[in-house]
């Protein structure tokens, strides 16, 4: 398929082709959950805990007599069922990660570009090229009408670029090394450079 290529400032810079096996496939909604999923999963943190029988601080020593007393026998304050014992089967810390082949995250990644291609959400520009000055490039994504963009550059982003999106609300930039299906899928216009097109190509081919 062949996209227009524009410059920041709206100017046209002539036209690229992109690959239909990367940008012309039909978008799977049960794919691009499984990788999404299996990006938010490795991203949790898994530091969630309580406190078990042997882990509260409370005496060993028996609390009552065995017999005599009317009541159940008990022989520890930490049993579960006593106010301030222990949880019982509660969550302690460990990783949310799962196993994901690697040919489905490739696919994941080709259907999210598929994705944006066809809602026509995607925007080819010839470089990502600033002068650092957040004010010049605020008015560049404001005049191109991008609210919440995420936009993809080569093998390295331009620093000076890089510095004054930091400041846009909306406005993320990623290497192509970088490039995910979560936050491609969770902003509304896709922004690939034409070395950024060049290295995902590169990288799914």
């Amino acid at each position: 398929m062949k996209l227009d290529v524009i410059k920041l400032d709206g100017g046209s810079a002539g036209s690229v082709e992109l690959g239909d096996e990367i940008f012309g496939l039909e978008p799977r909604a049960d794919i691009l959950h499984r990788v999404v999923r299996w990006q938010r999963n490795k991203a949790m943190a898994g530091t969630h805990s309580t406190l078990g029988r042997s882990e509260v601080s409370y005496s060993t020593k028996k609390i009552y007599r065995q017999k005599g007393t009317g009541g159940a026998r008990h022989g520890s304050r930490k049993a579960p069922i006593f106010r301030k014992g222990g949880i019982y089967k509660g969550p302690t810390p460990r990783s949310h990660a799962h196993d994901l082949p690697k040919k489905v995250r490739a696919l994941g990644l080709k259907l999210a570009l598929s994705a944006k291609a066809k809602a026509g959400s995607l925007v080819v520009i010839d470089t990502a090229d600033s002068d650092g000055k957040t004010k010049t490039l605020a008015k560049q994504v404001r005049d191109l009408g991008w609210k919440r963009a995420l936009v993809i550059d080569g093998s390295s982003v331009n620093e000076n670029f890089a510095r004054a999106a930091s400041n846009i609300e909306g406005l993320d930039v990623l290497p192509s090394i970088g490039a995910n299906v979560y936050d491609i899928l969770r902003r509304d216009t896709l922004v690939l450079t034409k070395a950024g097109v060049e290295a995902l190509e590169a990288r799914l081919k």
